[in-house]
């Protein structure tokens, strides 16, 4: 008998199959079968929030598919299970690619083959799906058209990969004690390094106990990759704090999903961070001393008992929104010299 969480991901397989070899029909259709008429679609900003399937194509799938008519999904993490509060979630994890030959968000074309990383989380009762949390990483689109108008990445930008033994799509059934497992060691991990800087320096975190010594952790285009605890730290960790010392200290007023599937963990929540932008700043924006939320949707592989790899999406451009900053508007500001239209020959054409 499939047990409830092999299901759900052979329930989203046929979304991932039309959305594979992209057409309008094919995706709508898809979406129409799998998502409930009034499920709410958490898309990052500029989207905002959506109601039901059709909305969610409008909206998100419709413009992306005209400014990439040869649009492509790639899902190399497809994992799902039960979280701390009885929900089933499937996660999603991959690249939307396709020739940006028509401007999208007011990015401007390149005319060349365009990737933008997706997680995509999908909480599903009965069969159908109810609530999904999204992020796309825009950012990514914005600097493969060199039209990134904000601070660079301290980290590297770089085609995010996969997990490097290739098994991220779980198959079932679903193995509880290892599920659970993992979830255990990614909530230790998370309570540990809540410690640093309130109560010790780096040491208190005991990262060796929880990460390899090479893994990768895989930032948002803006922050960038960082490869060890080293890269970690430096291109990502320490000036978070520098700029939010507060993090970690609001978690009364958030609330996360954390789920496990075999050495795979996840985390979900809209938001799952509140922190108060003081100090240093951050990304370049001066301090304001204002609370801000953030949206992050994670996934971790441990190997050997340890965090080797780590995917990481949080909603830059919303974050930016409720400190002030118009990332679009800059967007326009800087590239208004640049003729706006679309590529003057067929996808695939020479």
């Amino acid at each position: 008998m499939t047990d409830v969480h092999s299901a759900n991901k052979a329930l989203i397989a046929p979304l991932r199959a039309a959305m594979y070899g992209f057409d309008e029909a094919g995706v709508r259709a898809a979406l129409d079968g799998l998502i409930a008429p009034g499920a709410v679609v958490h898309m990052p900003h500029p989207f905002g929030d959506l109601i039901g399937p059709q909305d969610l194509y409008d909206t998100c799938y419709a413009p992306l598919l005209k400014a990439m008519p040869d649009l492509e999904r790639r899902d190399w993490i497809v994992m799902g299970g039960p979280t701390e509060h009885g929900d089933d979630w499937v996660g999603c994890g991959g690249h939307y690619i396709g020739t940006f030959v028509a401007p999208w968000l007011d990015i401007p074309p390149t005319g060349h083959l365009t990737h933008m990383r997706f997680h995509e989380f999908y909480r599903i009762t009965d069969g159908k799906v109810v609530e999904i949390q999204t992020l796309w990483d825009i950012p990514e689109v914005m600097m493969q058209a060199k039209a990134w108008p904000m601070a660079p990445s301290l980290g590297l930008e770089f085609y995010i990969p996969g997990p490097a033994t290739l098994d991220g799509i779980v198959p079932g059934p679903w193995d509880e004690a290892t599920s659970q497992a993992s979830c255990t060691h990614i909530v230790s991990m998370l309570e540990h390094l809540k410690k640093h800087p309130s109560q010790g320096g780096p040491a208190v975190m005991e990262m060796e106990k929880f990460w390899h010594p090479r893994m990768n952790w895989y930032g948002p285009a803006g922050i960038g990759t960082g490869r060890g605890i080293a890269g970690f730290r430096n291109w990502h960790q320490i000036p978070f704090l520098n700029g939010m010392p507060d993090r970690g200290q609001y978690v009364e007023d958030i609330t996360y999903h954390f789920f496990g599937d075999g050495d795979y963990a996840a985390v979900t929540g809209w938001p799952d961070m509140i922190q108060t932008v003081t100090h240093d700043g951050w990304m370049g924006i001066a301090p304001s001393g204002k609370r801000i939320t953030m949206r992050s949707l994670d996934f971790w592989r441990l190997e050997d008992g340890l965090i080797r790899e780590n995917w990481v999406m949080v909603d830059l451009l919303d974050a930016y929104r409720q400190l002030g900053v118009d990332v679009f508007a800059r967007l326009r500001e800087f590239n208004k010299a640049r003729v706006p239209g679309k590529i003057p020959f067929p996808v695939g054409e020479v």
